[in-house]
């Protein structure tokens, strides 16, 4: 069941795939998700403005399409991609570009804990306050992102897993929930994921083969 909210024209159906209408909304979420990701593969800080948009855009999407965990999630990445914006600026050495980096174990255990109790946590949400019919896909897919998105903050390479292993549950997901131009993003997505892996180990791979300075 679709929550009917007056969010205005980007609700309207730009064009229909089949009886399928597919809303402002969602097309633009198309477009600016493609260009963010694309962004992102290459390092570039404008990623982080076009991820806003994006994720407003995508959150209204979710929210008429009854994906009430996703749609919320939207909310916290407008901070999570406000704060991945400073640090890609200042969390270098001064001002300089912050480099890529295996995630430690310690980041690890406290992102598989902080994922497993969100998971949980928000599938009893939506089954106890919602009426979403996949609360656990959509508990779960939230937390991934979660984790996904602080290690893209941090340049873990890692992260790039994560979002793979998101993105292969959100292509079915969507796409049964007749978001089938969203499916095909993350469709998009996930090949782009894989080309953000391959071009993250060659610059992680070249930061390592290249000599310190030496001292002065």
């Amino acid at each position: 069941m679709s929550v009917h909210v007056p969010l205005g024209p980007l609700l309207d159906p730009a064009f229909h795939l089949g009886s399928v209408p597919t809303t402002w909304a969602e097309l633009l979420g198309f477009g600016t998700g493609a260009v963010n990701v694309w962004l992102v593969v290459r390092q570039n800080i404008l990623n982080w403005p076009i991820g806003i948009a994006n994720v407003i855009l995508l959150g209204l999407v979710f929210l008429d399409g009854g994906l009430y965990a996703d749609s919320g999630l939207q909310v916290v990445y407008v901070a999570l991609q406000a704060y991945g914006w400073w640090v890609w600026l200042y969390g270098g050495n001064g001002r300089d570009a912050l480099p890529v980096r295996r995630t430690r174990a310690a980041e690890w255990a406290a992102l598989i804990v902080a994922g497993a109790a969100g998971t949980a946590f928000l599938t009893w949400a939506l089954s106890v306050w919602t009426d979403s019919t996949v609360p656990f896909w959509d508990a779960l897919t939230t937390a991934i992102s979660l984790m996904a998105t602080y290690g893209q903050s941090r340049k873990l390479l890692e992260s790039w897993w994560l979002w793979i292993t998101a993105d292969l549950v959100y292509i079915p997901l969507y796409f049964s929930k007749d978001l089938k131009l969203t499916s095909v993003l993350y469709v998009i997505f996930l090949t782009l994921c894989v080309f953000g892996l391959l071009a993250w180990r060659r610059d992680l791979h070249a930061r390592a083969a290249t000599p310190a300075p030496a001292a002065a």
